[in-house]
């Protein structure tokens, strides 16, 4: 069956699209310049393009699209825990991150935002699966063929982020399962850096080795934390009230009293004597606070009223506590079954990809 009809349509498509968004790019910057989305927007544009240079566009669309729904899964699971998180940021020949502003309160809620991704990517994946299924079913022209290259690259970067070994989503997923899943993601991931002659994970390989080696072997479980904090007060009733305003080198360390919130989020209170300023602001996870230290005092003078400009940085150390692991035998079950359930439907599909035999070109 002739299928130059479909891959014309296709490419008139695409470029339809590429003439649309060009012909209204100067409305378009003025749009994200104002969107919190802008930046991961352009970070998704650029990583396509990036692609193209390897891959055919539909290959690098669809990439794209199946890390980006990967990541819309971690955001979601992020909301539903109350976790504030970013957009996600696209890196091309990378990946994706989603930073989350506040870190987890447990391994539970931890492996809960990790799971997030690989669930919501492997659906996407099905999707882009069965479009290509029934398409080749349908009409049988090659055209369609290209969802079952896209749900494939969904399959392996799902599958792939299930390796248990940290910072990939199944290294984060084991916190709640069992921690020796660490050991099989640390050999099986080294077997895998060689089968696949991948040695560009080896940088990964090595950290996760090491932060294993630093809490198990040298039972180190603290990490210095360096937070930077900055807001701004109103200027002009400190200089009616006959304060002395420092300079923008000034540097000193400030009085604080830290606590935590119900929900788990810890604050830092933070007191300016001398200037009766007085400012409170959460901080990303627990951590033992050593000292507030002013580094940068500036003046705002392009807002209504002129503000003045506070930079400090909060600094301590993180510790790790086992009751971070503490887990419900029967959580740590479901958890189980949820993420070794998901990992045998990805190797199954990627199998059944593999016994489909592509359309022979017109």
């Amino acid at each position: 069956m002739d299928n130059k009809p479909a891959s014309r349509k296709s490419g008139w498509i695409f470029g339809a699209a590429g003439l649309f968004l060009l012909s209204k790019a100067k409305a378009l910057l003025a749009l994200l310049k104002f969107s919190k989305f802008g930046s991961a927007l352009i970070s998704m544009l650029i990583t396509i393009w990036a692609y193209t240079i390897v891959f055919p566009v539909q290959v690098a669309v669809g990439l794209v699209g199946m890390i980006f729904i990967h990541e819309l899964g971690h955001v979601a699971a992020a909301k539903r825990k109350g976790l504030p998180v970013s957009a996600p940021f696209f890196i091309p020949f990378v990946g994706a991150m989603v930073m989350m502003k506040r870190h987890p309160r447990d391994a539970v809620t931890e492996a809960y935002i990790a799971y997030g991704g690989p669930l919501i990517g492997t659906i996407g994946a099905t999707a882009a699966f069965a479009i290509g299924s029934i398409g080749l079913q349908g009409s049988g022209g090659a055209g369609w063929y290209i969802w079952i290259v896209i749900a494939k690259i969904g399959f392996m970067i799902n599958l792939f982020n299930l390796l248990p070994m940290q910072p990939l989503d199944g290294g984060r997923i084991a916190s709640a399962v069992s921690r020796w899943l660490w050991i099989v993601g640390l050999i099986g991931g080294a077997l895998l850096i060689v089968y696949m002659n991948a040695w560009i994970l080896i940088i990964f390989w090595l950290l996760f080795a090491y932060d294993l080696y630093k809490k198990y072997i040298r039972k180190i479980n603290t990490t210095p934390m360096k937070q930077m904090i900055n807001w701004e007060e109103p200027l002009g009733p400190l200089l009616q009230a006959g304060y002395f305003i420092p300079g923008e080198e000034h540097r000193r360390e400030l009085p604080f009293t830290t606590y935590s919130t119900l929900d788990g989020v810890q604050r830092v209170m933070v007191k300016w004597e001398s200037l009766g300023i007085e400012h409170t602001a959460d901080l990303s996870g627990q951590s033992i606070i050593d000292k507030v230290e002013v580094v940068k005092v500036g003046r705002v003078l392009d807002r209504e009223e002129p503000q003045l400009l506070i930079v400090v940085t909060v600094q301590g150390h993180t510790h790790e506590s086992d009751l971070y692991y503490e887990v419900p035998a029967k959580t740590r079950l479901g958890y189980g079954l949820a993420y070794f359930a998901l990992a045998a439907y990805l190797i199954s599909l990627l199998w059944l990809i593999g016994t489909i035999e592509p359309p022979a070109l017109p």
